[in-house]
Order: C-alpha cells, then structure tokens, then sequence
C-alpha cells in the first residue's frame, strides 16, 4: 500500500533528505516549510501521514497536530523535535500523534514507524471492506421476493426498524424469528441489524447448535483466568463482542435450562458476567433469535422456559416455506443462475423453456436452501448453455404438489377410510354446505385420516400424503394433533 507523505519542517536540508529516502520506497511526498501551509495543503490533498516539526515558526507542531485532528481524524501525524523530553511526547500523543521522533532523525527508525502504519492502514482497510461487504449482504434487499408472505415480512421488518430508530433508550425488543429450516432466517436477521440504526456496530452469529453444550455458555458469556482448568488467559464472551450492535442466537430452541436462566438474566439486567468473575458488566445489545421448533410444545414439555419465550418473542415474525411463495420460486432461481454462472464461468448459461414448470411443481421439503443447493449443482455439471428441468436432481421421494391446489393443502389424495370412519372422499369429492366449509377443516380432516390410517407413523403418513416429513410434522404442531385421542 503507498502511501502519501506531506512533511512540515522548516529546515530545508533536513526536509529534502528524507523526502530523498521515502520516494525511494516509493512514498508520495510534499514538503512544506511552516503550518499555514502545512494546512493548506492537507485541506486540498488530505495525505495519509504528517511528519511534522514540533518547533515551526508561528504555529507549533502540537497546535498543528491539534487543527490536523479536527479537519481529518484518520490522518496520521508523526512528531519529530529535538528536544527529546517526555512530557513533549505525552503532549504530541495527547494532541492525537501516532508517533513522536527525535532528532537528529535517524531514516532507519521513520521507515519502522511507517512499515507500522502502513500495516495499520492495510488492516483498517480490510476491516471495513469486509464491514462493508457484510452490511452489502445483510440489507432488506437481501430478501428475494414479491409474493404476499414476503411482502408482509419486509413490511414487518420496516416496522421494528422505524420504531427502533424512535426509540427513547438504547433498548430495542427482543425479535424472535421462526419458520421452517432454509427459509432464511438468518437473512431476516441481518436485515434487520443492516437496515437499522445498529448498522455500523457489531453483527455477531451464534448456532447454537453447533456448539457443544458445555462450552456454549463460555462462548456467550466469556470466562476469567482459572476459572476452569483450561482458562489460560481471560476472554471476551461473543455477547461483550457484540457491544452496541446485534447478537443473532440461531437454533435457540437447542440451548439447555440452565443457559436459558442466564440468557433470561442478560435480556432483564443488560447485564454479563464472565465465567469466574464475581463483578457485572452493563452491555448495550440487541437479542435477535430464530428457531425452526415449536418453542410452545416445548415449553409443554418442559424443555424450555416460559418466561423466556415471552421475552424472546416481544416481537415474532414467521419466515414463509418457500411452497406458500408462489412466483418468488422462479426469481429465487433466476437469482441463484446469476450468482453461480459468476461464480463458475459460465455466463451464458439458462433456464430452459420447461425448468418453470419443474421448479414450481415440487414441493421443496428444504426451502430456500435446497432451491440454491440443487441449482449450483445443476450449474456445476452442465455441459450446454441450457439447463433443462432433467438437470435438476429433486428428491422424488417427495411427491410433486398441484400448482393449482391451495398452497397449505397436499394435492387431491383418495385416503382410506379410517378406524374413527370419517369422511372417505378426497378433496374433489367433498360436498361444501350452504353455510361454507373453512380450509383449515378440510387439512385438518386428512392430516387425522392419514395418521389413522398409519398408526401414527409420521413417516408413512407423508408419503401417503404427499408431503415431507417435517412439512407434516409442522402441520401435526399446528393442529395440534399430538395428543388427538381419534389417532
């Protein structure tokens, strides 16, 4: 990284010896000879480093330094004097120098101090190229989609953001996401760290299921030395780290009671204490979780805490299976052919005249994530510039679902009558009375046929179906059919 020196000394000799040196490691440099202009000169060309003489005629260097600070904070202003005392060098540090020089200068030494900052400068650099790149990931319009359920979500999105930039304190709600695996729970999550005022702070993930369980609450909380027997040196927990900005807990649902007191404690105190530490510290951060349980049959069960899913979930938001998305399959696609044709030189790639049809037939157990997954792969093995809905590899022990048939309703299936002898027919069949028959009552009706019909077996039951497992399961939650004494 080159980069650009302006010095301000006014021994002329002195000046042009070491911009003789830097040129020759290849530094842009300007020498001026008092601080007028010396400021002028940073006003019109903003360099990235001042070497500047502590003692100028009229303005001294620590005055200089100071203006410096004021017009641009990232400039970086290095000191040279010949009175070599430190209460010089407090007060040039003091004044926002990055580092103080002594004469006679020794070249050596200023190219040390330049190698440094210019390491600095290339770390600043990358740190917010990266901060940059993430913020470009995370925004709203990372949420691909225009259908209805999607429309909703970005709308309710744009509402907590609105009412977290009036808030009157520094505390925004807890925001709990949930929906099914692959609907892109995370990308709800970065949205809404990245459209809101948070943007510039901390965005740290947590799956909480890929930690293991005895070390996930030294990853939050952090620990001190000694505090168990491989605490070697103290550490920050990743909830400190997140300081000012968003915590983002995936697969919240997988942590164990005891974690769930703690994380209970964080949300009501805004308080942290490290593993081994007996003083509290006051954090400043935003709790965003996700799960794809149902954290209400949990707490039945007695896997999770009341108080906390209250807590979690002052404000809910439902991602939608990518089945209820309609159109948005088809853009999800075309997004995904763009990304990857980039990703593996193959620009002229395309869908096919047929691959419409296929996508928007099938029933995408996985969502999102399976949609992405199985068109990387098609782009993978392609050896044409069409793909073709036979390039796709879908997993057809799923059955196709009717694009005409109401999005929450497997297609027409003819179920056997059922021990309890219910209703025999399928849904083509069913006689709606005068007064109407909600849909809702029609699944419900199949999902105990089927189940009846199976045992209870959640497996055979899809397939009779049509459905996947945990499409069925979601279903069986929602109906609440666990405990439906007609099974």
């Amino acid at each position: 990284m080159t980069l650009s020196v302006l010095i301000i000394e006014d021994e002329a000799i002195l000046a042009k010896n070491i911009a003789t040196y830097l040129r020759r490691l290849n530094y842009e440099v300007r020498h001026v000879e008092d601080g007028e202009a010396g400021l002028a000169a940073i006003e019109s060309q903003r360099p990235d480093v001042v070497i500047l003489d502590y003692n100028l005629p009229g303005m001294d260097g620590l005055e200089l330094a100071n203006r410096i600070a004021k017009i641009d904070p990232l400039i970086k202003v290095i000191m040279a004097t010949g009175h070599g005392n430190e209460e010089i060098a407090v007060d040039a540090m003091k004044a926002g120098a990055y580092d103080y020089l002594t004469k006679p200068l020794v070249l050596g030494k200023l190219k040390l101090v330049l190698d440094k900052l210019t390491g600095d400068a290339r770390l600043t650099s990358e740190l917010e190229y990266y901060r940059k790149k993430e913020s470009g990931e995370g925004g709203i319009e990372r949420l691909v989609g225009e259908s209805t359920p999607m429309l909703v979500l970005k709308g309710l999105i744009g509402q907590i953001v609105e009412a977290e930039r009036h808030l009157k304190d520094a505390e925004p709600p807890a925001v709990l996401i949930m929906g099914e695996t692959g609907t892109g729970k995370e990308l709800v999550a970065r949205a809404l760290h990245f459209t809101g005022p948070r943007q510039h702070k901390p965005f740290i993930e947590v799956n909480c299921s890929s930690i293991p369980l005895n070390l996930l609450e030294a990853e939050l909380f952090g620990y001190e030395r000694g505090a168990f027997t491989d605490a070697k040196e103290r550490k920050l927990g990743l909830i400190e780290a997140a300081e000012g900005g968003t915590l983002f807990l995936d697969e919240i649902g997988e942590i164990d009671l005891t974690l769930q007191v703690k994380l209970l404690k964080l949300l009501e105190d805004k308080r942290v204490r490290r593993l081994g530490s007996v003083r509290d510290n006051k954090v400043d951060v935003r709790i965003v979780t996700a799960t794809n349980r149902n954290l209400e049959q949990q707490i039945r069960e007695g896997k999770f805490r009341s108080d906390l899913f209250f807590r979690l979930g002052i404000v809910q938001l439902q991602t939608p299976p990518l089945r209820e998305r309609g159109k948005d399959i088809q853009r999800l696609a075309e997004h995904f052919l763009m990304e990857q044709r980039v990703r593996y030189g193959k620009p002229s790639l395309r869908f096919g005249p047929d691959v419409a049809t296929a996508l928007a037939s099938y029933a995408w157990p996985g969502n999102v994530r399976e949609l992405r997954n199985t068109i990387e792969q098609s782009v993978v093995m392609a050896r044409g510039d069409v793909l073709n809905a036979k390039d796709f590899t879908l997993n057809r022990d799923m059955a196709l679902i009717s694009t005409q048939a109401p999005p929450l309703v497997p297609s027409p299936v003819p179920v056997p009558e059922a021990a309890t002898g219910a209703m025999t027919t399928d849904v083509n069949t069913l006689t709606i009375p005068p007064a109407g028959l909600a849909l809702s009552e029609v699944e419900r009706g199949l999902l105990v046929q089927a189940l009846g019909r199976c045992g209870g077996n959640v497996s055979k039951a899809a397939r009779l179906l049509g459905v996947s497992r945990d499409t069925l399961r979601y279903r069986i939650d929602k109906y609440q059919l666990h405990n439906d004494n007609s099974l």
